[in-house]
């Protein structure tokens, strides 16, 4: 059974759309914006395999990521930082993913307009495992964050 904050986080996970991605290479540290869907607290994400940050995760499967909007006041500050692997997916899991994906978002669906169909026959899929997460919630004070326990 799932305590309240990690309903709480599946929600907001569900409700945003847009993660920023941050990686690392030799060159140094890449941060990406990228649309993803969660599975529970995993999340998978579409890039084309020469991008920076995909080519940095060939190199190191460390990453962080954060999900927020884009607010105007500190108080109203809430959204989630979280560290894991991310990794590309198998043939064979890119089939269930797809199908979550066309739920989030129907325009990758078969009534897609012919660059989004071009665009996504050369992309990778990946899956970000959280190995820490944490749920900002400023309204409940400045700077407030609680961890929330994997299973």
């Amino acid at each position: 059974m799932k305590s309240l904050i990690q309903n709480q986080v599946l929600t907001y996970l569900r409700e945003h759309n847009v993660m920023t991605l941050a990686t690392m290479s030799p060159e140094g540290p890449w941060a990406a914006s990228v649309f993803y869907v969660n599975d529970e607290f995993n999340l998978y994400f579409l890039s084309a395999p020469a991008t920076r940050h995909s080519t940095n995760l060939k190199l190191n499967s460390k990453v962080s990521v954060t999900i927020q909007e884009d607010y105007r006041e500190w108080s109203e500050i809430k959204g989630i930082q979280l560290a894991g692997n991310a990794y590309q997916l198998e043939k064979g899991e890119v089939n269930k993913v797809i199908v979550r994906y066309n739920e989030k978002f129907p325009i990758i669906g078969k009534q897609a307009p012919r660059e989004i169909v071009t665009a996504l026959s050369k992309v990778a899929w990946y899956r970000v495992d959280p190995e820490r997460l944490y749920f900002i919630d400023n309204a409940l004070g400045l700077g407030h964050r609680e961890e929330i326990f994997l299973n």
